[in-house]
């Protein structure tokens, strides 16, 4: 056995996790409690005359019958566990006070992973003749088990006081690892901290368990495994799963997961969201499902192992078992499971700096800059300061607040004050921060200069959050220890370049600062790069010092360096300090600051400590003053200060205000027709003063709205529905709208009695799940909230499960469904389905890019027995829901199903006629293109190629207007649709409002596009193409023939006709990449949306819709800007080549650029093989939904074929035999292949 013992030693659970999902065990306390033990099986002989009460103390079985826990390990081992967790969940000093057993807690622990070590060793005796027959000798592994105690170090003990705490940090971390000694002596080989409801005690549990390791010199694998509370997916002190994750990150674990609390079906699409996102293995360990009105679990094993099995085809788990209820048999089958599946494999995450509070925070390069809020430090606001002193805190705390709804990203606390005692103040403000979850969602920066304040306010903190800050002041030695206690503590850091000869304040000190502490951070500590924040010191300029004169030049330049030689620092800085020396002159300081930011972020500064209400927008700064400011930030002149402190006094004495005159001729008329002109025109200057004044004509306020507002709007729904009003000006009208509307609010809250307002109906609007293209639905929801109906908008992406459930508690008139994508024509039949299956009767109403009326009635409407409607454009919505709850509804019900039996029988007919070959025949009948004769032109770029950021300006010119009209449902060429007699003169407001918004888009950088494509070789092997990628791996591509019967000589088309033919060999697998004599171009542009720059949008649906428009155009125009320059420059195919934009928009080039989902491609999944090889996510940030959707929405992926005779066409209908084929070829089953292709079938 010595030599079995020795071979076992050398294999590691990271090893066995590479090649196989390993099983954990199950229920402890239910395997107990089948033994009905009594009060005397408890105590045993040794604890007979103990004063306290032992019944349910299960882990002092260990001392006293060591039998039973034995007993139950060898059972888990028998049904196939990998892994068994000894009895010590409560085996720790704080839990162990409740029955008087506090002195026992070290022999508790060693005695439990004792007898789990005793266990594997008589399993592996019994069981090693077996193994080693079969060649599957593997060790067997303890977990030593470490659970949440019963005190939680991050809500409050005390219902009056919010800041109290039952327990500390301090006292958890004693507790911990006193309890992992005794784990670690009895021969545990892993630990497991686990059922975590507060991140905060796992926190201390981990500082615990790596200041032992330390000690001791050893170190023994991690595991965390957290407690997920309810349906909403957050841990019960409101943390979500994303920053659960994030708050562990720091420690290098071996898993993480989820355990108790739910079932397996309700952790299903939690455990998908953390293997996504875990850098670590993954685990799980459900209940048995969820308990009956006993507290008692009835979840059968196979049912339980199904629901498992479940998340193994997915490839989500490493680590499996049970937690309550679960018992040998559901472990048996679940190992059972287990056997057939490979484990996770870890995904390669991008490494962005991570934060968390009850919400997680991650900084990515498309974040632009993440404001901290500066107004809870009492160093820089005097009121937050004497609300400190006065003890005021629960005042201090709206402070907070406001910069939360101030768009404050990270709150800085800062409590630094001679006559404060800070500690104190900092730990009773932030125990009263974490427990205001409207302010707590959001990561702390812990700022002082007082190393015992930082820490004090740590020990508080469940999140993530940033400690500001340490630096070289004092030595290398202080500075490292910091660091690794910071890090210890889960925290990032920021650092001052700042060191022992003093505060860098030079462009050169500055770098040499910042690469000696970079160099320190990463190399003696493996200090995280993402989470090293430097800050290059912010100085005042303009002191009237000319050595301070380039402070702030020196800043940008520093930043720029940082980030081009330091990979994944981030740079941070306190902005205010600026402006200091014009203190008084707030216009002069908020365009400083302005000016100062605008510069730095495009140098690459990542957040700042800053005042939004100390700041201009950047673009709206008076010209005259812009100059004069951009003078003294840049140091552009020597007399800039003077120049400056000369205008500010002016602003300040309130001299250079703008007169402006406007044709106001409207505001004579009566104040009803003048909100009927401002409803029409869409202007919402003075709406908010003309209800106020109409206000006074109505005995109720919500007369108001139902006449004169409504009837403007009414009004505005005619003329829509008429041809004679546009939908820009719907949407522009319906802001002006809810403005009345707010403005009407209290008055009609005031006014009702509780009574509530009526609306025409109450409707339902959802993006199905894998779709995330939301503008249709976006314009439905506002032209219907403009005819009185209540909206509710659940977004994008949303599941069938949310859409019934919440249709149902709303108790819904009307369910509308959107998509863009072919995928998700067959996620509306799933919702039609379900609401068969759950007898909902809610009329379904479906609109959308691909949907039509025929989907509806061949493919939706029978599997639903309620009414389907298909609504063809936003104009006509309102008229179906008036249709479908209005007198004659019954009768409109009717004719809408006649009408549809009446389009299916004449679709079956059709596909009964329609004329199909055989898939060989189609395949006889391809492109017949004669090689011989036909130069191949090699790319002068072969290599992946990524473009960060394209010229708005650029591609503004490559816009094709024609169907940014349509997106406003205004059809007509352009520019042809400006002579328009009916829709000319709307059109061209339309269009000059674009142009607005694309140079607001261009100047705020509200839209960043970016692009990756590579030409690779490739070579035709039937349908499929072959190609070799950036690494020189074989790679296919899958294509579908058009199967229609055709004319003599016109052939049936594939893409891959258009690729020269493999040669000398057919086989993929021994291809070589020399033998690909054609090339192939794939690429992938996004237009991504600048979310926190839209959020002054965020009231105004016009400019919303307006630049989501905008943005799709602007990816269209990116993909034919970057094709044209393939052609001609970066492929070089066409070099000659010299279009004028008409014919290059019409496609009159040499070459296409078909796009999966599209009619020569219409299977949506092959995006997925353009996503691999162009490394899109990766280099770009473009991802795929599970449907194939694009995210973002704004984004265009697809394929380069450069032959001149390649071209456009259909695929069209496929008949069964090349569905088949296509099947084998992708290695998909046929249901697959059917559900993907099903609109071609």
């Amino acid at each position: 056995m010595k030599q079995r013992g020795e071979e076992l030693k050398i294999i590691t659970p990271e090893d066995l996790l590479k090649k196989r999902i390993l099983v954990l065990d199950g229920a402890m306390g239910t395997m107990i409690q089948r033994f009905k033990l009594t009060e005397t099986d408890y105590r045993g002989e040794r604890f007979k005359d103990h004063p306290m009460p032992q019944r349910g103390n299960n882990d002092l079985l260990s001392l006293t019958r060591g039998d039973i826990i034995k007993g139950i390990h060898l059972d888990y081992l028998n049904s196939g566990a990998d892994i068994i967790t000894t009895n010590s969940f409560n085996s720790n000093r704080i839990s162990m006070a409740d029955y008087g057993m506090e002195s026992l807690v070290y022999e508790l622990n060693f005695e439990s992973a004792s007898l789990a070590k005793a266990a594997v060793r008589e399993y592996e005796i019994l069981s090693s003749k077996d193994e080693a027959k079969s060649g599957s000798l593997e060790p067997h592994f303890v977990a030593g088990t470490l659970g949440p105690t019963n005190r939680t170090a991050s809500m409050s003990s005390d219902v009056n006081d919010p800041g109290a705490r039952a327990v500390s940090f301090d006292d958890l971390v004693d507790a911990y690892s006193e309890q992992a000694r005794g784990l670690i002596d009895g021969g545990a080989d892993i630990l497991l901290i686990e059922t975590i409801f507060d991140v905060l005690n796992a926190k201390a549990a981990l500082f615990a368990l790596d200041c032992l390791f330390e000690e001791r010199g050893q170190r023994l694998p991690v595991m965390v495994s957290g407690t997920i509370t309810d349906a909403s997916g957050r841990t019960l002190t409101g943390q979500t799963l994303e920053a659960f994750l994030v708050s562990v990150s720091h420690y290098p674990l071996l898993s993480v997961g989820l355990n108790c609390a739910l079932g397996a079906e309700q952790l299903r699409p939690f455990v998908g969201e953390l293997s996504a996102k875990s850098p670590f293995f993954v685990s799980a360990h459900p209940n048995a499902g969820l308990p009956n009105q006993f507290g008692e679990y009835d979840q059968e094993a196979h049912y339980m192992a199904s629901v498992a099995e479940e998340f193994m085809e997915q490839g989500w788990i490493n680590i499996i078992g049970g937690c309550c209820g679960t018992t040998p048999s559901h472990i048996a089958k679940i190992a059972e499971a287990a056997r057939r599946h490979s484990p996770r494999v870890i995904p390669a995450l991008e490494r962005y700096t991570k934060l968390s509070g009850l919400e997680a925070l991650t900084i990515t390069p498309e974040t632009n800059f993440v404001n901290i809020g500066e107004r809870t430090n009492v160093s820089g606001s005097k009121k937050f300061a004497r609300l400190i002193k006065e003890e005021r805190y629960s005042d201090a705390l709206a402070i907070a607040r406001d910069q939360v709804d101030g768009g404050a990203q990270i709150i800085d606390v800062c409590m630094d004050e001679a006559m404060l005692d800070s500690q104190k103040a900092m730990v009773r403000f932030v125990n009263l921060i974490m427990a205001e979850p409207d302010i707590s969602r959001l990561p702390l920066m812990i700022d002082s200069s007082k190393w015992e304040v930082i820490e004090s306010a740590l020990k508080c903190i469940q999140g993530k959050s940033v400690v500001n800050s340490i630096s070289l002041k004092e030595g290398e030695e202080v500075f490292l220890e910091r660091a690794k206690t910071i890090r210890r503590y889960g925290a990032a850091a920021v650092v001052m370049l700042f060191d022992e000869k003093g505060q860098a304040d030079t462009f050169a000190r500055r770098i040499e600062v910042a690469q000696r502490c970079y160099s320190l951070l990463t190399e003696k500590l493996n200090f995280l790069p993402e989470d090293i924040i430097f800050d290059p010191n912010v100085l005042a300029v303009a002191t009237g010092i000319e050595e301070h004169n380039n402070y702030a030049v020196d800043f940008i330049k520093t930043t720029s360096w940082i980030k081009q030689n330091l990979p994944y620092a981030k740079v941070s800085g306190g902005i205010s300090n600026l402006s200091f020396s014009f203190r008084g002159m707030d216009t002069v300081r908020e365009a400083m600051h302005s000016v100062f930011l605008y510069h730095a972020i495009k140098a690459g500064l990542d957040m700042g400590i800053v005042n939004p209400g100390m700041l201009q927008v950047y673009s709206e700064i008076p010209p005259d003053l812009l100059t004069l400011t951009e003078d003294v930030v840049l140091n552009r002149r020597k007399d800039a200060t003077d120049r400056l402190v000369a205008v500010g006094e002016n602003l300040a004495k309130g001299r250079g205000a703008l007169l402006i005159s406007k044709d106001l001729d409207w505001r004579k008329l009566p104040v009803k027709e003048r909100i009927k002109h401002a409803l029409i025109r869409g202007l919402d200057e003075f709406i908010e003063e003309d209800v106020e004044e109409a206000r006074s004509l109505y005995k109720r306020s919500i007369e108001l709205i139902e006449g004169p507002l409504m009837g403007g709007m009414n009004e505005v729904g005619d003329l829509f529905g008429s041809g004679k009003m546009f939908l820009p000006q719907v949407v522009k009208s319906a802001r002006v709208m809810k403005k009345a509307v707010t403005r009407l609010a209290p008055y009609i809250e005031l006014e009702s009695n509780g009574e509530e307002n009526k609306s025409a109906g109450k409707l339902l609007l959802a993006t199905v799940k894998g779709d995330v293209h939301d503008i249709g639905k976006n314009i439905v929801s506002v032209v219907l909230s403009c005819n009185n109906y209540k909206i509710i908008d659940l977004g994008v992406m949303v599941s069938a499960e949310k859409i019934i459930d919440t249709a149902i508690d709303e108790n819904v008139d009307f369910i509308g469904l959107s998509g863009l994508i072919t995928p998700s024509l067959e996620e509306m039949v799933h919702v039609a389905s379900e609401l068969e299956r759950r007898g909902v009767k809610i009329p379904l109403l479906v609109g959308g890019a691909t949907t039509s009326e025929i989907h509806a009635a061949v493919k939706i409407a029978p599997k639903y027995s309620c009414s389907v409607i298909h609504v063809k454009d936003a104009s006509k919505a309102a008229g179906v829901l008036s249709s479908l709850k209005g007198a004659n509804s019954l009768d409109y019900k009717s004719a809408i199903l006649r009408k549809y039996d009446s389009l299916r029988e004449v679709h079956n007919s059709a596909k009964e006629a329609r004329q199909l070959i055989s898939y060989e025949q189609a395949k006889r009948n391809s492109l017949k293109i004669n090689w011989s004769e036909t130069t191949l032109c090699p790319p002068a770029k072969r290599a992946l190629q990524q473009i960060d950021s394209v010229d708005l300006h650029t591609l503004i010119d490559y816009i094709d207007w024609t169907f940014f009209f349509f997106a406003w449902k205004m059809s007509g060429r352009y520019p042809a649709i400006f002579k328009d007699p009916v829709k000319g003169e709307e059109a061209k407001k339309l269009y000059e409002d674009a142009q607005i918004y694309l140079k607001e888009i261009a100047d705020k950088i509200l839209i960043t596009v970016k692009a990756v494509y590579g030409i690779f070789p490739a070579a035709s092997s039937g349908d499929d193409i072959i190609l070799a990628d950036d690494n020189q791996q074989i790679t296919k591509l899958h294509f579908l023939r058009n199967q229609e019967l055709k004319d003599k000589g016109i052939p049936n088309l594939s893409l891959a006709d258009f690729i020269k033919p493999i040669e000398e060999v057919s086989a993929s697998e021994n291809l070589e990449p020399p033998q690909l004599k054609d090339n192939i171009g794939a690429f992938v542009v996004s237009a991504i949306i600048d979310d926190s720059g839209m959020s002054i949008y965020k009231e105004d649906d016009y400019a919303t819709i307006m630049i989501r428009i905008l943005s799709d155009r602007l990816a269209e125009a990116s993909a034919e800007w970057l094709h044209e320059k393939i052609r001609k420059q970066f492929w070089g195919y066409a070099k000659e080549e010299n279009l004028p934009l008409e014919m290059m928009l019409s496609s009159k080039y040499q070459g296409i650029r078909p796009a999966p989902g599209y009619p020569a491609c219409p299977e949506h999944t092959e995006k997925q093989t353009i996503f691999d090889i162009l490394q899109a996510e990766k280099r770009i940030g473009v991802k795929l939904t599970e449907s194939y959707t694009m995210v973002p929405a704004a984004s265009v992926c697809g394929y380069i074929f450069s032959h001149p005779a390649s071209s456009y066409f259909n695929v069209g209908k496929i008949g069964d035999d090349q569905l088949r084929d296509y099947a084998a070829r992708k290695g998909i089953t046929l249901d697959e292949a059917t559900r993907w292709l099903a609109p071609n079938l």
